[in-house]
C-alpha cells in the first residue's frame, strides 16, 4: 500500500510551502486529537492565479481545480501540524465558492477539493462537507476551503 505522499507524487502533484496567513491566526491548530485548518485560499508562490466570482468571470471548471490547490495548501498545512500526511484523517470540509448571482453550482466546484483529498488520502480521505456561496472571498478569490482532520493514534 502507498503512502499519501507516494500518491501525491503518483498524481504528479507536491505540496506546497505552508501559505502565509494574511491576518492574526495561525495556517493549523490542534486540539486533543483534532486538527482545525483555517481557511485556504487558492494560492500559488504567493500569489492568486485566478480571482473573481464563479459563474461570472471564473467558469465553475476553473473554480473546481481552484478548490484542488486550496486543498494541496490545506494538505500541507495539516502535515506540518500533524508530522505526516499518513497520521490524519479528514472529518469535515467546508467549501466557500465566491458565487455570481444565480449560480448554485458549489457543490460541484468544492468537488475538486473532496476529490482530491479521496485520491491522497484514500478512505482516509472521504468526510462530510458543506459547500457555501458567498458575496466575496479574502482578495476576490474565487473559493476557499478549511478542514477538520483527526489525528490517528500512532499512525
Amino acid at each position: 500500500m502507498s503512502t499519501a505522499e507516494e500518491r501525491l507524487a503518483e498524481l504528479g502533484l507536491a505540496l506546497p510551502e505552508v501559505a502565509a496567513p494574511l491576518a492574526a491566526y495561525v495556517p493549523a491548530v490542534r486540539t486533543g486529537s483534532l486538527l482545525y485548518t483555517s481557511g485556504q485560499l487558492p494560492v500559488v508562490k504567493g500569489e492568486l492565479p485566478v480571482t473573481g466570482k464563479v459563474g461570472a468571470e471564473v467558469t465553475p471548471e476553473d473554480a473546481y481545480e481552484q478548490a484542488r490547490v486550496c486543498a494541496l495548501n490545506a494538505l500541507a498545512a495539516l502535515r506540518a501540524e500533524a508530522g505526516g500526511l499518513d497520521r490524519i484523517r479528514i472529518v469535515k470540509v467546508v467549501g466557500f465558492v465566491a458565487s455570481a448571482p444565480g449560480f448554485t453550482g458549489q457543490p460541484q466546484v468544492v468537488n475538486g477539493a473532496s476529490e482530491l483529498f479521496g485520491a491522497v488520502l484514500g478512505e482516509r480521505g472521504v468526510h462530510a462537507r458543506s459547500a457555501v456561496g458567498v458575496g466575496v472571498l479574502p482578495k476576490d478569490a474565487p473559493v476557499e476551503v478549511e478542514v477538520i482532520a483527526e489525528l490517528l493514534p500512532d499512525a
